[in-house]
């Protein structure tokens, strides 16, 4: 059990140490690129209808009047718009953190089975065998197909784990039960590019990672801690398609047999 978790553990840092590799970098590099764009678009809206905001609520300092008590209060209104646009930039940060992986996972699905096809490629020598030539158009909309049928089947499964918090008693169980659901959809997320490019639906493919359920929970596990450090959450899609890859890749298809070894140099 442990053996096995750290062993799901250690593929992270494996996939992180293949994002620069020639052949990869542009499947690890667009989706971030436009995510990034994304965010930087919505911020710069945000702050735009936020300015907005404050131009209706707060009084114009030039119809505040003159003397002292003018004086007081376009102090206060000055003072008041400056301490409302932090709290501005503080709630943007945290909703960015919390869904910073949602979006860049739906941005990054039509990059994500190309850049698995191709780790795949790298450690077996083969494609995988469902990799489609339909064109991006095609590969575009099955993917986000895709991932909204698994946004929708994570959030089926998040609502009773968030009543457990309101429970009396059985709310102190309520973090280490979400932790361990975060590393098992972390797991789900990432595995379904390798084994979706070889033609497992998604039942199959929940199936297949509870025969090594600890192995799988080690490589979730890590990925959502790597999506809690600022700055290297940006990474981490990229890192866990790669690693799920890989971990895939070893096992084989099936998870029942061991991928074929290369001969020992002599």
């Amino acid at each position: 059990m442990i053996r096995d978790f750290l062993r799901g553990v250690s593929y992270v840092p494996r996939g992180f140490a293949l994002l620069g590799e020639p052949g990869l970098r542009r499947f690890v590099a667009l989706p971030v690129i436009i995510n990034a764009l994304i965010f930087l678009g919505l911020f710069w809206l945000g702050a735009e209808y936020y300015g907005m905001l404050l131009n209706y609520l707060l009084p114009d300092t030039a119809a505040l009047g003159d003397g002292w008590i003018g004086d007081v209060l376009t102090v206060f209104v000055v003072l008041l718009r400056w301490l409302l646009w932090p709290l501005f930039i503080l709630a943007a940060a945290v909703v960015m953190f919390y869904t910073f992986t949602a979006v860049a996972n739906l941005v990054g699905s039509p990059f994500n089975g190309m850049l698995a096809a191709r780790v795949e490629a790298r450690a077996t020598g083969h494609m995988p065998p469902e990799v489609s030539s339909g064109g991006l158009v095609v590969e575009t909309v099955g993917a986000l197909g895709d991932e909204l049928r698994k946004i929708a089947h994570f959030a089926l499964l998040a609502v009773p784990l968030l009543a457990l918090f309101f429970i009396p008693v059985v709310n102190i169980l309520a973090p280490p039960a979400w932790a361990v659901f975060g590393a098992w959809m972390m797991a789900l997320e990432y595995c379904d590019y390798p084994l979706g490019n070889h033609g497992l639906a998604f039942a199959d493919q929940r199936a297949l990672l509870r025969r090594r359920r600890w192995l799988h929970l080690g490589l979730g596990g890590a990925l959502l801690a790597m999506t809690l450090i600022p700055v290297l959450n940006l990474l981490a899609m990229p890192t866990g398609v790669i690693a799920a890859t890989l971990l895939r890749s070893e096992l084989g298809e099936y998870g029942d047999a061991p991928a074929a070894q290369p001969p020992a140099a002599r």
